[in-house]
């Protein structure tokens, strides 16, 4: 059983209602979720003239391997509404894959772990809520560490 830790946002519409969502179809079509994060709203990043984002991260056990685990999710938002435009544009939902197991995958389309994990506050904070001690695998530093020192300085607010 493989652990892939998802981050999940939205900032268009019910946004409470769109993670409710897509986490049921992430049980129905990749596997269980076995923990879960509080929910926190952010500014957008990248892109700030938008409306906040609520963000979740999810541990999941799953049996896909990675690249199938990235082509249901991105069936998951289609499903969902999500039309990819402009990079970091207002979006139904978001589902990026954080880490799986302890892999690193560098490919063409799928880059495990994240590679902005360390740059972004408003993954970090919810990382840090469900695993502190986690480590990242290319950087060899833990979730806390990585928060302590992340530069980031929008706001994340429990929702």
């Amino acid at each position: 059983m493989n652990k892939t830790y998802l981050l999940l946002g939205c900032n268009i519409g019910n946004r409470e209602q769109k993670l409710l969502q897509a986490k049921k179809l992430i049980e129905k079509n990749i596997g269980k979720i076995i923990r879960q994060s509080k929910l926190y709203q952010t500014a957008a990043w990248g892109k700030t003239d938008q409306p906040h984002f609520l963000n979740q991260v999810i541990i999941v056990e799953t049996d896909l391997a990675p690249e199938k685990l990235m082509q249901i999710i991105l069936l998951t938002e289609k499903k969902m509404g999500r039309i990819r435009t402009i990079k970091n544009a207002s979006r139904i939902i978001d589902i990026d894959i954080l880490f799986f197991n302890k892999e690193i995958v560098q490919q063409k389309d799928l880059i495990i772990p994240h590679p902005e994990i360390q740059n972004r506050r408003f993954v970090l904070t919810p990382l840090n809520e469900l695993s502190p001690n986690l480590k990242h695998p290319i950087i060899k530093k833990n979730i806390h560490q990585l928060l302590k020192t992340c530069k980031d300085k929008l706001d994340v607010k429990k929702f």
